[in-house]
């Protein structure tokens, strides 16, 4: 787990372990193992369960995150990418937040990475400005194929507003 901005982290699944019962921190969990225990299912939901995308409870914002090979696609990603950046501004006013996903090296950092460029923490002129200057920041940031065609598709729209 490492601390990229004041009170805002990024792990992979320890420092959920490690975390996951400290009132201070509030938890945004970017993979679908955590989505799937915190709604109790196996394989897949139908796409008409209301918590297909995104689960939230007090302190804990659970994404139906995928890390694969092809591109994430807007329809799924921009709803969870929009709750997530809120649901991290809503908690550092008051906790700790941790990002995490299961290695702490693809999706976790790529939020933290999207916030840090929203709020002009790093550059957003473009997307390899804001990851060289956060490679820095998280050496260990590797982002999948999926979450890198993504976000450089979608850079624009990550930097603008999300509501549209």
């Amino acid at each position: 787990m490492r601390e990229i901005h004041t009170n805002l982290f990024v792990g992979g699944d320890d420092a959920c372990a490690s975390c996951a019962t400290k009132p201070e921190f509030a938890i945004l969990h970017a993979c679908k193992s955590c989505h799937q225990e915190a709604l109790a299912y196996r394989s897949a939901l139908p796409p008409s369960h209301p918590s297909y995308l995104i689960h939230e409870n007090p302190s804990h914002l659970y994404l139906n995150m995928v890390d694969m090979p092809n591109e994430l696609l807007p329809e799924y990603t921009h709803p969870m990418v929009k709750r997530a950046m809120e649901f991290i501004e809503q908690n550092l006013k008051t906790k700790k937040v941790l990002i995490h996903c299961n290695f702490g090296m693809s999706r976790s950092p790529s939020l933290g990475l999207i916030y840090l460029a929203r709020t002009g923490i790093i550059p957003k002129s473009s997307l390899e400005k804001a990851a060289g200057v956060f490679a820095k920041l998280y050496p260990r940031y590797s982002p999948g194929e999926g979450i890198s065609l993504y976000m450089k598709r979608n850079w624009d729209y990550l930097m603008g507003d999300l509501s549209q």
